[in-house]
This record gives C-alpha cells, sequence and structure tokens, in this order.
C-alpha cells in the first residue's frame, strides 16, 4: 500500500482526461453517448455519497472524480451539440434499467450493497458506448480511458482494507477503461487492414 494521499493523483488524471475529452467534444472530434454519460456521472457521484458513509476514506475520492469527470463531458455535449442524442430503444432501455439499479440501491441503505449496484448501474450504461466505440471506433478517445484507467491503479495502490465497498468501484473502472481501450484501439487497427 502507498500512501493513501497519492489518491489525488488519481483525481488529476480523471480532471486532465475529462478536460481533454470535453475539449475534443466541443471541437467535434469525439461524440459522446449522452445516456452513457450521464449515467456514469450520476452511478458514481451516488457510490461516493455510499462510500462516504461506509467510512471508506480517501480511496472515495476516486470514485467523486469518477463523477465529475463524466459530468463535464456530458456538458460538453450537450453544449457543443456534438453528444450522441438521437436514443435507440437500446439506449433508453440500458439507461432504465442503469437507473432502476440506483434506486434499488438507493433503497437498501446498505453501503457494500450500495457500491455494488452502483457497479452494476455504471455497467450497463457503459453498454451503449461499448456498441459505439465497436461500430465507429474514431468517434472514441482512448487516451481518456488510458487516464482514468492509471487513476484507478493509483487508487488500488493506496486501499488499505480490502473490503468490497473499498476498492469495488476502482477495479470496476479499471477494467472497463481496459475494456474500452482495446475495442477502440483494435478496431481501429483492424479498419486499417
Amino acid at each position: 500500500m502507498i500512501d493513501p494521499r497519492w489518491v489525488f493523483l488519481s483525481m488529476v488524471f480523471s480532471l486532465i482526461g475529462a478536460l481533454r475529452y470535453a475539449y475534443l467534444t466541443l471541437r467535434g472530434r469525439v461524440r459522446p453517448n449522452l445516456v452513457s454519460w450521464s449515467l456514469w456521472a450520476a452511478a458514481p457521484l451516488i457510490g461516493f455519497l455510499a462510500q462516504l458513509d461506509a467510512g471508506v476514506g480517501m480511496p472515495a475520492l476516486q470514485t467523486l472524480a469518477s463523477g465529475l469527470a463524466p459530468l463535464l463531458v456530458l456538458v460538453s455535449g450537450l453544449v457543443s451539440r456534438h453528444g450522441r442524442v438521437r436514443l435507440s430503444a437500446f439506449d433508453l432501455s440500458c439507461g432504465g434499467v442503469a437507473l432502476v439499479a440506483i434506486v434499488v440501491w438507493l433503497a437498501l441503505g446498505n453501503a457494500p450493497l450500495a457500491v455494488l449496484f452502483a457497479i452494476a448501474a455504471d455497467a450497463i450504461a457503459a453498454i451503449p458506448t461499448l456498441i459505439k466505440a465497436w461500430r465507429d471506433p474514431r468517434s472514441e478517445n482512448a487516451s481518456f480511458y488510458a487516464l482514468i484507467g492509471a487513476g484507478s491503479i493509483v487508487t488500488l495502490c493506496t486501499v488499505a482494507s480490502w473490503r468490497p465497498e473499498v476498492w469495488g468501484f476502482s477495479a470496476y473502472i479499471l477494467v472497463l477503461c481496459t475494456t474500452l481501450i482495446c475495442v477502440i484501439l483494435g478496431r481501429r487497427a483492424a479498419a486499417v487492414r
């Protein structure tokens, strides 16, 4: 375990990644799926509150950053109109399921289960972006996910208690970011061939 204050580096990675992605959104170079990004903002922010309630401490700051970064991207997508706003039935159903997971989680009042439901909601919200990245890998930016994933690694290195509510969200974010990076770069490479 490294000093818990290293989690601030994780927050810096999130902020740099979010600012870059927001800039690219404003320029029209990436097109965020607004269903994913709105839920990616909501689920971690709710998860952060659950972690505070559970006394998680400094690692919760990475969860906070994981909510604030998508909020910045969401706002840039709405302001620039470069966000994907045409919603399919699939997008709406993913959003609906994620919202139900958040409501169920809030009703439980149990921090470990709350974090688990926040992870589930976030994962479901990721599906439209994963599909979009698969179909149009140039509409995404792998460096954003690399920075967020690096922040998760730093946060995991600061964990002193291996209770799932402490490390679960950071581990999930690392897996999600790795998956998105592989999809984006793999599909781009396949398109070149």
